[in-house]
């Protein structure tokens, strides 16, 4: 199985149209991952490219539309290529350097104030005599002359990539393995979702179990309906209790207090997100009344079934919680709103197809707005009188939702 786009590097490429990303991005990767013309405008919508990039092992390319497109519809474009900052690693801008000016500049400042790492690449050096930094520059951004046509700058370019990426990213933070010690047991209760692919379990369970055997630590595995028997059965209790999030209410009952308990989704708010910026979110659940506007905002875009948890089953927590009728909306994939003021609180999923990076931009842009934003486990936990059960494992967590209680 390929590894999950979600926990690798994503390297973006972004420029005027025809400056040569796409041609660049064919020569670093030594592939046709982007179609390559002469005609202005090629690219027009975000091309993403998995591969293997070594040293740094699995990494996403992503090639964008040009910054200085036209129209209606080149504004549409503009907008998907800003957009893909959100979820940028690491950005490569790419400019002939004849043609730099207020273009490249705009987009070099708001790449740096968002503190994305940037390389700048001046293309079509093989077309130019002048191989000087353009006037506007000071060197701070490391930047590589450059040749798509020619092949030249192409082993520097490559470098300043590695170089570029940031460390967490290459060794990601552990999921689950910082909460147990070696040989310890994981009990795991995995319900079997109707929206899970056919013969497997979805990937927020695979990647526990694969941080588990990562951290020499064993995962045991039920449905709810068996979790009594098994606890009853451990000569030693489990260190950590991890449940699917809709059948909370059900294993906390059934799990002793002195049991570590939380959910798959708290355990990815923690590694993609902010945990403690969501349990912020969770306690303002308190604040909402009825009539008040909730955003559901889902990473994957799967084909919802029976009582779906994001559109189905969390709205009717929460309205039976605030006790009175919500205005809730759903956004799914790369979508999110710009209108976020709008809303009274933002609930996010696990977030398991997306980057760290993606996730901390949303959570910034709620913050910026003024909203209140959590994430599906929270959530679901606060609306059930549970939440401070489900943040056991997680000591500052759990101060910070002491602290606001006072």
């Amino acid at each position: 199985m390929k590894t999950q786009r979600g926990i690798r590097p994503h390297i973006a490429f972004f420029g005027r149209r025809n400056a040569g990303k796409s041609s660049l991005l064919n020569a670093v990767t030594n592939q046709n991952v982007a179609i390559v013309s002469d005609v202005a405008g090629t690219t027009t919508d975000p091309v993403e490219k998995l591969m293997e990039f070594l040293p740094l092992g699995p990494v996403v390319f992503i090639d964008t539309a040009g910054i200085d497109d036209e129209g209606s519809l080149g504004l549409a474009r503009m907008a998907k290529t800003y957009a893909v900052l959100d979820r940028t690693d690491v950005a490569v801008l790419v400019a002939d350097p004849r043609e730099w000016g207020e273009v490249e500049d705009t987009l070099l400042e708001r790449v740096v104030a968002e503190d994305i790492p940037c390389i700048i690449a001046l293309n079509k050096m093989d077309a130019s005599d002048d191989d000087c930094l353009p006037a506007s520059l000071d060197g701070s951004v490391p930047y590589v002359s450059v040749s798509a046509h020619a092949g030249t700058g192409l082993a520097r370019l490559r470098e300043l990539l590695i170089e570029a990426v940031p460390d967490g990213l290459i060794k990601a933070p552990a999921v689950i393995g910082d909460l147990v010690e070696s040989g310890d047991t994981a009990l795991l209760v995995v319900p079997i979702d109707m929206e899970a692919p056919k013969g497997r379990i979805i990937l927020p369970q695979v990647q526990v179990i694969r941080d588990l055997l990562d951290h020499d630590a064993c995962a045991l595995i039920v449905k709810e309906g068996e979790l009594s028997r098994k606890l009853d059965e451990l000569k030693t209790p489990p260190a950590i209790v991890v449940t699917d999030s809709q059948a909370f209410q059900e294993v906390a009952a059934k799990v002793p207090d002195e049991i570590l308990l939380t959910s798959f989704s708290i355990l990815f708010a923690r590694q993609k997100g902010d945990l403690n910026a969501f349990v912020e979110g969770a306690v303002a659940i308190d604040d909402l009344r009825e009539g008040s506007r909730i955003l559901i905002a889902e990473s994957c875009t799967h084909h919802p079934v029976g009582e779906d948890i994001g559109r189905i089953k969390i709205p009717n927590w929460l309205t039976e919680y605030v006790g009175g009728k919500l205005e809730v909306d759903v956004v799914a994939g790369q979508d999110f709103p710009e209108n976020l003021a709008e809303y009274d609180l933002v609930v996010h999923c696990g977030s398991c197809m997306m980057n760290r990076r993606l996730v901390l931009s949303r959570i910034a842009k709620c913050q910026k707005a003024g909203v209140p934003v959590t994430n599906y486990g929270l959530a679901i936990a606060k609306t059930l009188g549970i939440l401070e059960r489900a943040l056991s494992p997680f000591d500052g967590a759990l101060e910070i939702l002491r602290r606001k209680r006072c």
